[in-house]
């Protein structure tokens, strides 16, 4: 680079020092630039870690408290068909061919969808669950872990009707209403409750825990816990603490042989007071004649 001397002064031309000044502003340019890029990246670091961190959170919240109790809830009821249907051999042929596990699959699916609100959806869910297992479960309803629902088809389950927990509904049974009344208006079940084949409980009615319903039994009064209910309309039968195991059906009283029974002994002795009175009465005739 060529410099001009004039005394003791050095002198740059007025080209380079213009080149001069222009680079180090460039230079200054880039590094602000360069600075606004960092915290602009930075920022974006920050935004994104934070739609990560929430929807994490999201995730997390909504496993917790929606998606494990469905699991669960489901988990128990693959268990329970092991306990209650001594014909189960394995867990593909329960997943496969127990119409009673995939009507409850899809009704927990259909429940949750109803309760956040989703329209429609949820009912064409119950629609199909109907048409693949005959089995017709409104979404609305209530159903707890390890419910039972043997062979299933018929099984009719209300808009409000609420069942409890590891009870055995088997199939033909209806949980319904009997009008046309607005909010609940469908039986509520307790748990461990048994319903018998082709029984109808009906009404805004409470069945207790441990009540056993016989088959073919309609139900239209409040039950107490731990009764057996025959007949129609359902009559109790009380056991006074004595516990049979859910699938001894041959247990059940029959009340109407008993009140049979009951009429059949009764007429025998009137027949036996009116052969003695007659008996009496012939004597005494005798001895007047006599």
């Amino acid at each position: 680079m060529t410099t001009f001397l004039t005394g003791n002064t050095c002198k740059l031309p007025k080209t380079t020092h213009t080149a001069k000044i222009k680079q180090s502003q460039n230079n200054f340019v880039g590094e602000v630039k360069l600075h606004a890029d960092t915290r602009v990246s930075q920022q974006n670091i920050q935004i994104e870690s934070e739609k990560y961190l929430s929807s994490t959170r999201i995730y997390r919240f909504w496993y917790r408290y929606f998606a494990l109790p469905e699991l669960k809830a489901i988990s128990t009821d693959f268990k329970m068909i092991f306990e209650r249907d001594p014909a189960a051999r394995n867990w593909i042929e329960v997943l496969c061919c127990y119409p009673g596990l995939h009507a409850l699959v899809l009704h927990r699916l259909a429940h949750w969808l109803h309760r956040h609100g989703v329209p429609l959806i949820p009912r064409l869910i119950s629609n199909f669950g109907r048409f693949l297992t005959g089995i017709d479960i409104h979404p609305g309803a209530k159903i707890g872990q390890g419910v039972f629902i043997d062979h299933g088809m018929g099984v009719v389950i209300g808009e409000t009707a609420i069942v409890g927990d590891y009870s055995l509904i088997y199939q033909g049974v209806t949980l319904g209403g009997t009008g046309k009344e607005i909010g609940k208006r469908h039986p509520t079940i307790g748990k461990s409750v048994v319903v018998g084949a082709g029984a109808k409980v009906l009404g805004n009615i409470n069945i207790g825990d441990n009540v056993r319903i016989g088959a073919g039994s309609i139900v239209l009064r409040h039950v107490p816990a731990d009764c057996t209910v025959v007949g129609i309309p359902g009559r109790i039968v009380s056991k006074s603490g004595e516990r049979v195991g859910p699938l001894e059906h041959g247990q059940l009283p029959d009340t109407q042989a008993a009140v049979t029974r009951a009429l059949i002994d009764r007429i025998e002795q009137l027949e036996q007071q009116l052969q003695t009175f007659m008996a009496e009465g012939t004597r005494k005739g005798n001895d007047v004649y006599q």
